[in-house]
């Protein structure tokens, strides 16, 4: 089966890009073959690279993000994706509320789906650097998480 995993955050410059980055990483190394995606809830970074402090600290992980352009979430994503990812509770508040009947099941990126507490991945967009360290590792492991139940 192939996997195709798709993020999902407010403006697909900071959180979800940086999952997809992160995801995409984690399962070359592991030798899996998944098509990863995200994209944002909102339209106004469309065409946009992420942000210039996610792409500096996926960088020092060894993470390249350069090649990543913002998106918005389609109502064709649900019928494509196999797994579909918020990274809080207003992300997937809007996710519901555009799901088409039969379409894939939202889920909150942090919990039982990958072995994680349950919770947000808090949007580092008005903080500091450490806010997208924490990011970072808080999507770090949810993604070792879920490619586990890949295996």
């Amino acid at each position: 089966m192939k996997y195709r995993i798709l993020f999902v955050c407010l403006g697909n410059i900071c959180r979800s890009p940086s999952a997809e980055a992160v995801l995409r990483h984690q399962a070359s190394q592991r030798g899996l073959s998944v098509d990863v995606d995200s994209a944002g809830t909102g339209n106004w970074h469309v065409g946009q690279a992420p942000d210039s402090r996610a792409i500096a600290a996926a960088a020092a992980r060894g993470i390249d993000m350069h090649s990543l352009r913002a998106r918005q979430v389609s109502v064709a994503d649900f019928n494509h994706s196999t797994h579909m990812f918020a990274m809080d509770q207003s992300n997937l508040a809007d996710l519901m509320a555009m799901r088409p009947e039969g379409g894939i099941m939202p889920a909150l990126f942090l919990g039982p789906a990958t072995h994680t507490p349950p919770g947000e991945v808090p949007d580092p967009y008005y903080g500091g650097a450490q806010g997208f360290e924490h990011m970072l590792d808080l999507i770090e492991a949810a993604s070792r998480g879920f490619l586990q139940t890949l295996n």
